[in-house]
């Protein structure tokens, strides 16, 4: 009964391997993820919606950085479903969801460091976010760019960066003191993001 189980064990981890690793473009997996990033979008646009309300409408692209990035992500995961890929929005994609992902992330966490509760909300973002950075970076290893694109990537990060933060229109954090961390990783996150993207590209 344990080899058999040993087995099964040793299958499993080669196909999420395989999956994972060497393969993530497999049709079903592409649209299994564009499914979940878009329904993602659709409760993170909801959990902006106060934000958005209270916002010029000329700025209500810059607002939502999370939902975006997934919308973005979805669409490219679906032009490379229909094998119409488009290299700009790809690393840009992933770029943002790994960005957003992982900034979500340390704010989340920072917040829960400073003593508040663990709450089901809080957990279920964390965790998505954390699905945000894992897909970008499984992907950004699969999906090829050219330095042509890099432009267009440090524009995106750099624009959404100043009006966050130059402007004061970043997303509403869970507390005021969170600010300086929330600036301090969305630079730094953007300018890694640059030298990463700048040392892998050829």
């Amino acid at each position: 009964m344990q080899n058999g189980n040993s087995h099964y064990w040793q299958a499993l981890y080669r196909w999420l391997k395989n999956l994972l690793l060497e393969d993530p473009c497999q049709e079903w997996f592409l649209l299994t993820l564009t499914a979940v990033n878009l329904m993602g979008s659709i409760y993170g646009y909801y959990w902006y919606a106060g934000q958005l309300a209270s916002t010029p409408f000329i700025w209500w692209p810059f607002i939502p950085d999370s939902p975006l990035a997934t919308t973005l992500f979805a669409l490219a995961l679906l032009l490379a479903y229909y094998r119409r890929e488009n290299g700009a929005l790809r690393l840009i994609a992933a770029a943002a969801v790994i960005k957003y992902g992982l900034w979500a992330v340390v704010v989340i966490s920072d917040y829960w460091l400073a003593g508040a509760p663990l709450t089901a909300v809080e957990a279920g973002l964390w965790l998505s976010h954390l699905g945000m950075l894992i897909e970008g970076g499984l992907f950004l290893r699969h999906w090829p760019a050219t330095r042509r694109q890099l432009p267009l990537v440090v524009l995106w990060l750099g624009l959404n960066d100043f009006i966050d933060y130059g402007l004061g229109l970043h997303p509403y954090l869970f507390s005021p003191g969170q600010e300086a961390l929330a600036q301090a990783a969305a630079a730094s996150l953007s300018l890694g993001l640059i030298l990463y993207l700048v040392w892998i590209i050829n």
